[in-house]
């Protein structure tokens, strides 16, 4: 009897749970926990830095160049396999961001020239404005 009455009051704590209404915002914090968002957006970040930094320097070698832009490809399609995010908007706004960090790192790989490399130097800033714009939009509508 005992074991029956703690089972029906599990069971009604997890039937609860389930229907507990969250808001977007605390729905969205919880995504960004379960996703590991926060260091994916770091190791993204680290990651364009890197790029950059090997595109800016002088004749970078195909070795080196095609090293830095697979990291950056590699964790921008672990990052938007993340997604979606519980809300629309900022869904868009980090896939758009994944997609073009993901177009920097292919132009980058190809970037032997120094025309090349302007290209993907200019993709590489447009997707980390981007991504600075997906973050602050998770930041501001999680609250």
């Amino acid at each position: 009897m005992i074991r029956r009455a703690a089972a029906t009051v599990a069971a009604a704590v997890v039937l609860a749970a389930c229907g507990t209404v969250r808001t977007p915002g605390q729905a969205l914090r919880s995504w960004s926990v379960a996703s590991g968002f926060g260091s994916a957006a770091v190791t993204l970040h680290g990651d364009a830095v890197s790029v950059a930094r090997v595109l800016r320097g002088p004749d970078p070698t195909a070795k080196r160049l095609h090293l830095v832009c697979a990291v950056l490809l590699v964790d921008s399609e672990a990052a938007n396999a993340s997604l979606p995010t519980p809300v629309d908007q900022v869904t868009r706004l980090l896939s758009r961001a994944y997609d073009s960090l993901g177009a920097a790192a292919h132009l980058c790989y190809g970037a032997a020239g120094a025309g090349g490399r302007q290209a993907a130097l200019a993709e590489l800033q447009r997707a980390t404005a981007q991504l600075a714009e997906g973050r602050a939009a998770l930041v501001a509508l999680s609250g």
